[in-house]
């Protein structure tokens, strides 16, 4: 299959310079060999970067990581590869990777649509995961959004057959939008019995961005489409 062009004139994120605390930097500099890869424009062999064969579930915009650190932690059969353009959340993560001693779980830190464009072979993942993504609410500024139609595409070409696409948001609009572009893949299934939305699953570590939302008194909508 073709690559699939994701327009990268426009990014879905913005860089923050936020606080890096030195604990954070010293996981950048001595833990990186360790848990990070650092991005190519070549596909990656992901059994060479785990060091062993088993299903890879990729985690878009972990954020502080706290969510892929349960995961790798509740699940040791699995495979975590996470992404991530935060320095100061990638640190946190490989923080938490070498505390818990996890060695299922990797971390690029680099603009995740370049990284499933040329890093990401076809047909190798297992499950991809997006937690509550900038929704960009104002109208001029959803062409921003990360999960748009070019983008489904290139995640459900990178999934094997049977594979799992999850995703969750606080602000409904975008989750509607994100439901309609997932309906209308002819590649895709949602797993909900009423084609719309699906439980909030049980063994998610709450995000950041998921905790803010509830102070806020805002509802959350999950998604889960299976690739056939």
């Amino acid at each position: 299959m073709a690559e699939i062009e994701h327009p990268r004139s426009i990014r879905s994120f913005v860089m923050r310079g936020g606080r890096i605390t030195e604990a954070q930097q010293r996981a950048l500099e001595l833990l990186w060999p360790k848990y990070g890869i650092p991005f190519e424009p070549a596909h990656l062999d992901l059994d060479a970067a785990f060091g062993r064969t088993a299903p890879v579930t990729l985690e878009i915009g972990f954020g502080n990581g706290d969510n892929l650190a349960a995961q790798a932690t509740a699940h040791p059969e699995r495979n975590f590869l996470g992404i991530e353009v935060h320095r100061p959340g990638v640190g946190r993560l490989m923080l938490s990777l070498e505390e818990h001693q996890l060695p299922n779980a990797r971390v690029i830190c680099h603009d995740a649509v370049e990284v499933l464009t040329h890093q990401v072979a076809p047909q190798t993942l297992a499950e991809v995961v997006i937690l509550f993504p900038d929704p960009w609410p104002k109208k001029r500024h959803h062409k921003r959004r990360l999960v748009q139609a070019p983008f489904v595409e290139l995640v459900t070409d990178r999934l094997c057959a049977g594979g799992v696409l999850h995703f969750a948001s606080d602000w409904q609009p975008y989750a509607d939008a994100v439901l309609e572009l997932l309906n209308a893949n002819p590649r895709l299934h949602n797993i909900s019995p009423d084609e719309r939305f699906v439980p909030r699953p049980t063994e998610r570590n709450p995000t950041r961005f998921e905790k803010r939302g509830e102070r806020l008194g805002h509802d959350v909508w999950d998604l889960a489409f299976e690739r056939r």
